[in-house]
């Protein structure tokens, strides 16, 4: 009888413990719902200095401060690098219908729905990344082709070609 007292007694005593522990209707717990924090959106667009062929210059970054590049046979109203090419040089794509810059732009930011999805415009030029660049001050797409350079903030709309 003995050895059935102390199991009983546990079983009541966890039983207890985890029906009357804080809950919303516990003496002194609050019923109001708990409020969350959203953190802002980080802007789709910055900028960085780093080093283009030999020279430093302030160049548009993504959110993970990847070197962002425009394509010369793009325009704005019509994308010319997708399916293999994105691949190679990924889209930057918008997280909501507004793209952001930080700091402010002189140039206007829009977003084309388009092949790629919602695409991010810098003065009409589509921008990408490169898959080559690993990390942040990486320029390796810089010139490649003829057709595919650094976007900077002084980026012209209609430019061809930002040489350096």
């Amino acid at each position: 009888m003995r050895r059935l007292i102390w199991p009983a007694l546990l079983v009541a005593g966890l039983t207890l413990v985890a029906c009357g522990g804080g809950g919303a209707n516990a003496p002194g717990a609050s019923s109001a719902p708990s409020a969350s924090v959203t953190p802002a959106a980080a802007p789709d667009i910055n900028t960085a200095s780093i080093t283009v062929a030999g020279t430093t210059k302030t160049v548009l970054t993504n959110t993970k401060g990847l070197t962002l590049y425009y394509f010369t046979s793009d325009s704005a109203t019509s994308v010319a690098c997708s399916g293999g090419c994105a691949k190679v040089w990924p889209p930057l794509l918008a997280m909501s219908d507004t793209a952001t810059a930080s700091p402010a732009l002189p140039g206007k930011l829009i977003i084309l729905d388009g092949a790629n999805g919602k695409q991010i415009l810098y003065n009409g030029h589509p921008l990408y990344t490169y898959s080559k660049d690993s990390v942040p001050g990486d320029a390796n797409g810089q010139g490649l082709f003829g057709k595919w350079y650094v976007a900077t903030p002084s980026l012209a709309a209609g430019a061809k070609a930002y040489n350096y």
